[in-house]
């Protein structure tokens, strides 16, 4: 029997094919009869490597070629980093299913054999979200851009160039470097970027994804649309220093919780929400609403 082929296109970094895999593994054991096959690419983002982000165009680099080959057919699907995705999805490429979310929690990374923080190296971080959380939890360290992907940058820094890396547990567990972290952030000392350790699945506005309900998970649904519509009434985009993380409480309640920075006076405040899982996006608006208030009337 001739197998329907699936075309999966992904980022060609290390860990945007193992994570990519780790999707396609779901849909193989739940879909014999699908055919899967991984189409990988550069993305501009991937390439230019000497500037922040936001110098450069912000994350909407990270998904424009893989926009462009679902467009042109040549990919059925292609998995992203939720994080890494921008707050404005185009209308005829919709996020069509989230995986059920890993660590979302960030991570302090020693150089290999290091115990303690060398106050006289700059903790290597490449958010704005992140420089803005360290300097209360490291007031007298140096932060310093770091860009590429997370081989690159451990290399970076065991080879003395910073004291720490900070990154996300997900990204690290995924590739099998658990070991590297030092210390794991709560999300109270450390709020995590909107969508973080969750993968989202992108496909194209009219066509049947009925085999990625083995992907689709509803909480981690809940969790992305409460953490993006914050972002979005924001006009966080995903340079900003806005973070957002969402759980399910024991009651069974969406708590989210979100870190607003106004851009102009650098004044910022930190709050949460809780509601129905069902009124994800509600509530993700209404606490921007309320933070971006809270930081009008200090002014």
């Amino acid at each position: 029997m001739h197998k329907q082929k699936i075309r999966v296109g992904s980022r060609e970094s290390k860990l945007a094919v193992v994570q990519t895999k780790l999707v396609m593994d779901q849909i193989a054991a739940a879909h014999p009869e699908l055919d899967l096959e991984l189409v990988t690419m550069k993305t501009t983002g991937d390439i230019i490597l000497d500037r922040s982000l936001d110098q450069v165009g912000g994350k909407g680099l990270f998904v424009k070629e893989l926009d462009r080959a679902l467009r042109d057919r040549r990919v059925d699907i292609t998995v992203h980093s939720l994080k890494d995705m921008p707050m404005e999805t185009p209308e005829d490429l919709p996020l069509v299913a989230f995986s059920k979310r890993a660590n979302p929690l960030d991570a302090l990374i020693l150089p290999v054999g290091a115990k303690a923080l060398d106050p006289a190296k700059p903790l290597g971080c490449s958010s704005a979200r992140r420089v803005l959380q360290l300097r209360k939890l490291y007031p007298d360290q140096e932060t310093k851009l770091v860009r590429g992907n997370v081989i690159t940058r451990l290399h970076k820094l065991d080879t003395g160039e910073y004291g720490a890396l900070l990154l996300a547990c997900a990204g690290l567990e995924r590739l099998g470097l658990s070991h590297r972290i030092s210390r794991v952030f709560t999300d109270e000392e450390m709020i995590p970027a909107a969508g973080q350790g969750i993968l989202a699945i992108q496909g194209r506005a009219g066509e049947d994804y009925g085999f990625l309900s083995c992907v689709d998970d509803l909480e981690a649904r809940c969790c992305a649309l409460a953490e993006r519509a914050f972002v979005r009434t924001l006009d966080g985009g995903c340079t900003s220093p806005i973070a957002a993380h969402a759980k399910r409480l024991e009651d069974g309640q969406l708590k989210l919780t979100g870190l607003y920075v106004d851009e102009t006076s650098g004044r910022h405040t930190v709050g949460s929400i809780s509601g129905a899982p069902e009124d994800a996006e509600l509530l993700g608006r209404e606490l921007a609403n309320k933070l971006k208030g809270e930081v009008a009337d200090e002014w």
